[in-house]
């Protein structure tokens, strides 16, 4: 038998309670693995203005709406996809979004897809060789390095069946997760709804959300 999956009934939980619990947990997609660092929590429609679910159920969103477990694929600056999976019952709208972890299988295959001529040059670093602690260091960077796409929306990650698995793997010590404000959203921007793991390289660096200024006329 092979590693446990973890099942539904984990992610049919409020997400401020699913995320820091994912801390430590494995993705695996193909050939590439990656265990987790950093999550934020997003809460449902009319709750958390910071939700893409805030205003209800659009075409974009709409799997945000569906079973927990379920991976929610967006598009975002006009360049990156960032992952997210589906917590609370059918028609709650509340996920998580996978922020940053670590590869632990497949880095060599990571690291190409992080080079390949169609990945946005932000997030390559061209002329030099990615360590191994920015390979997934970023919701986007993650996305990459585990080659999820907007084809992958919607993926079942609970069926047993899935080519996209969320193992077990071993949760860490309570004691070592920290829990602060979301990077980079401008509104409920003090919910302390990241949680990564203390010490860890691969976490992400804190950005506070700066409003554009438009140059006067």
């Amino acid at each position: 038998m092979g590693e446990r999956i973890l099942d539904r009934e984990f992610f049919d939980r409020p997400s401020p309670e699913v995320a820091p619990d994912l801390l430590g947990r494995v993705l695996r997609h193909g050939p590439v693995a990656v265990r987790l660092t950093e999550i934020e929590a997003y809460g449902p429609p009319g709750e958390d203005p910071a939700s893409h679910t805030y205003r209800g159920r659009t075409p974009r969103n709409s799997v945000m709406f569906g079973p927990p477990g379920h991976l929610y694929v967006y598009f975002t600056y006009g360049m990156h996809f960032c992952a997210n999976i589906v917590c609370l019952p059918e028609g709650m709208g509340s996920g998580v979004l996978l922020r940053a972890g670590e590869v632990t299988e497949g880095v060599e295959t990571a690291r190409t897809r992080r080079h390949r001529p169609s990945t946005a040059a932000a997030l390559t670093g061209r002329g030099r060789t990615t360590p191994e602690r920015d390979l997934a260091r970023g919701p986007a960077r993650l996305a990459v390095a585990l080659g999820l796409g907007r084809e992958h929306n919607g993926l079942d990650c609970c069926s047993g069946s899935s080519e996209l698995e969320i193992l077990a793997g071993d949760p860490v010590d309570p004691a070592s997760v920290r829990s602060g404000p979301r990077t980079g959203v401008s509104t409920a921007a003090d919910t302390p709804w990241r949680f990564w793991i203390e010490g860890d390289p691969t976490v992400s660096p804190y950005r506070k959300h700066v409003p554009k200024v438009r140059p006067s006329s």
